[in-house]
């Protein structure tokens, strides 16, 4: 099964079909068979092209997705009959894990089309997957977030003041890390789920072993694997047996010569009070390759946050660049889209 977006726009859609090659494709009309559609042995490939780079089939054997699933529920302390709600898209591996929990729970998923605080708040769900943005509009209507047995968070990192705003409001939050590679969410609150094992390797690159692991790309050989090692493009470190994700590799900003972890300078910046929600990107600049620039969804300014940034940073790390949204453009799947942050067109 591939599932794709019904919101994906017509050239999207054809793309994914010439690249992915599915042996049939299911449309409201019916069934058609695809000439030169390509047979898999995977179960579920997830359509994803994550923060950056080209879009890629990520191949997921029923046995990984379960493996993922049946540790999810026994780590939450989720019960057999209680209720799953999925209001993320099942295109992305966040949604479809909250159906295969369904399934393993004994029970009907309650599927949102879209997501309505009100609605999710008064579905009567025990247990909820959902991302950050997600979990600010719902504390910002001022919804019951106390009503869930769970919520995990993932998905894209949250920021400091959310997790803390949620717990003062009810909510039993665990935070996630995973991605599609991994069936999803394959590290709790920080602590891989049983059977996962996890290391940081010389380069600083999250290392990860385990059955919960994809079995390739579609029509791909490019997969990056180290022995049992699928080796991620996340940068982190383990302290006290806890991972700390620190951001991406491929978000390292130089600037000036001196390089720059995106994702430190964005955990850090979430912490001022001005800061409702941040991301920090790389722009080209003639002078320093590369400037630093925060993306913010608040009332701070460039003073405020550079003066801010150089008490707790490298001063090169302080951004040279704010620039105020009314949101952070997110991808499908909930991470920001970077992409788009990048754009030197958005100044």
């Amino acid at each position: 099964m591939l599932p794709l977006s019904p919101d994906l726009p017509r050239p999207a859609l054809e793309a994914a079909l010439a690249t992915l090659r599915p042996t049939h494709v299911v449309t409201p009309d019916g069934v058609r068979r695809e000439p030169g559609g390509v047979p898999t042995d995977a179960t579920v490939i997830i359509a994803t092209s994550g923060s950056t780079g080209a879009p890629k089939g990520v191949e997921l054997t029923a046995s990984a997705l379960t493996s993922s699933a049946r540790a999810s529920l026994t780590r939450v302390g989720a019960r057999e009959g209680e209720r799953w709600l999925c209001c993320l898209p099942p295109a992305h591996i966040s949604g479809m894990q909250v159906l295969i929990r369904s399934l393993l729970s004994g029970t009907d998923p309650i599927i949102h089309g879209r997501f309505v605080p009100g609605d999710v708040a008064a579905s009567g769900a025990d247990h909820v997957s959902l991302v950050p943005t997600q979990l600010r509009r719902l504390l910002d209507t001022g919804a019951d977030v106390s009503a869930f047995r769970t919520i995990l968070l993932g998905g894209a990192a949250a920021p400091p003041g959310l997790i803390a705003e949620a717990t003062r409001a009810g909510a039993r939050i665990v935070t996630t890390y995973g991605m599609s590679e991994t069936s999803g969410g394959c590290v709790y609150d920080g602590v891989p789920l049983d059977n996962v094992d996890l290391e940081i390797g010389g380069d600083g690159r999250v290392r990860i072993a385990g059955p919960v692991l994809f079995s390739g790309y579609r029509l791909r050989e490019d997969a990056p694997f180290d022995g049992r090692w699928f080796v991620t493009s996340d940068l982190g470190v383990v302290a006290d047996g806890r991972l700390s994700v620190l951001g991406r590799a491929d978000d390292v900003i130089n600037t000036g010569g001196q390089k720059v972890v995106a994702g430190v300078v964005a955990e850090v910046l979430a912490a001022h009070p001005g800061v409702r929600d941040v991301a920090v990107v790389g722009r080209p600049d003639p002078e320093w390759g590369e400037i630093v620039v925060a993306v913010v969804v608040g009332d701070a300014t460039l003073e405020d946050l550079r003066s801010f940034a150089r008490e707790r940073l490298p001063a090169y790390a302080a951004p040279r660049a704010v620039e105020i949204v009314t949101a952070i453009p997110l991808l499908g799947n909930g991470k920001p889209d970077l992409a788009a942050l990048r754009e030197p067109s958005r100044r």
